[in-house]
């Protein structure tokens, strides 16, 4: 552990992807915890607004999939979502970095421990795109909900590869994972028009929300993007199958 100017490195791991950095700013009330991947800011505790809408997206739903812990807000939201409710839940999170999985179950942070100590959380190291297509031996569904924070969306990648988990061909397998009812939801840094576009060639009820937050003076416009499967299949000719 080191310590520079009130920043600590909780976690750091070279990975064949590059460095893995969990850090801690600051102390007491005002601490704000930081992930680092590949050198790239990917997230930090200061505002968590928009990573919670994502785990909101899943309310109500028995059976979740989280692909991407990060800090563990996304998770958590869907824990606080089912306990409101009063309903049990399960999560699957797939995580790619193997690192930051041991990290939550060490407990490096308070978030991160709560998601590893939850009955109903279960933790993957692995690729989601991997489970999505049901292959591997990792979770394959059906789920109620899935919810995508695996990068910071199409057009501000961290890792140039994940460009293929939001193409047509993935999203149409992520979506072929889903029970009668559920949702698909995907995190954006901002609005991709790209990605709700071929979105909504998987079905058109493909819908966009925007999440506005203010940070260090600037304002940030989120998004996530939704798509949710019908209940009951419809044939050609109109009528539920």
């Amino acid at each position: 552990m080191r310590e520079e100017d009130d920043v600590v490195t909780i976690g750091r791991a070279e990975t064949p992807r590059g460095e893995v950095v969990l850090r801690r700013r600051g102390s007491g009330a005002e601490a704000v915890e930081e992930l680092v991947v590949n050198g790239a800011f990917a997230m930090d505790s200061t505002e968590t607004h928009s990573e919670r809408e994502l785990g909101r997206v899943a309310a109500g739903a028995p059976r979740v999939l989280v692909g991407g812990l990060g800090l563990g807000h996304t998770v958590v939201a869907v824990l606080d979502e089912a306990e409101r409710l009063g309903l049990a839940v399960t999560v699957d999170v797939v995580e790619l970095e193997g690192d930051l999985v041991a990290w939550a179950r060490e407990g490096r942070t308070a978030t991160l421990a709560r998601v590893a100590a939850d009955p109903g959380v279960r933790l993957h190291v692995g690729d989601v795109a991997t489970a999505l297509a049901g292959a591997g031996d990792g979770p394959t569904g059906p789920w109620d909900a899935i919810l995508l924070d695996v990068d910071n969306g199409p057009d501000f990648l961290i890792h140039a590869a994940n460009d293929a988990l939001y193409a047509e061909p993935a999203l149409r397998s992520a979506y072929a994972r889903l029970a009668p009812g559920g949702v698909l939801a995907i995190w954006c840094q901002a609005p991709s028009p790209r990605l709700l576009a071929a979105l909504r060639r998987v079905d058109g009820s493909a819908e966009e929300a925007r999440h506005t937050v203010e940070r260090e003076g600037r304002t940030f416009t989120y998004a996530i993007e939704t798509v949710r499967r019908p209940l009951r299949r419809t044939s050609p000719g109109g009528e539920a199958g």
